[in-house]
C-alpha cells in the first residue's frame, strides 16, 4: 500500500511537471510569434493574447489528472 502511494505521488508530480514543461515550450514559440505580430499590427493584441493562453490549458489538464489520481488513492 505504501509503495502504491509513492508511485501515485510520483505519477501526479510527473503529470504536472511534464505538462508544465510542454506548455512552456509551446508558449515560447507562440509568444515570439505573438510579439512579432503585435509589432506589425497592434490590432492583433486580442488574438495574440488568446493564443498565449491556450498552452496553459494543458497544465490545467495535468493538474486535474494529478488531483484525480491523488483522490483515487484516498490520501
Amino acid at each position: 500500500m505504501a509503495a502504491e502511494a509513492g508511485l501515485i505521488a510520483v505519477g501526479a508530480g510527473l503529470a504536472i511537471g511534464l505538462t508544465g514543461l510542454g506548455a512552456g515550450l509551446a508558449e515560447k514559440d507562440v509568444g515570439a510569434a505573438a510579439v512579432g505580430a503585435i509589432t506589425e499590427d497592434v490590432s492583433l493584441f486580442g488574438k495574440a493574447m488568446v493564443l498565449m493562453v491556450l498552452p496553459e490549458t494543458i497544465v490545467i489538464f495535468g493538474l486535474v489528472v494529478a488531483i484525480l489520481s491523488v483522490f483515487m488513492l484516498g490520501m
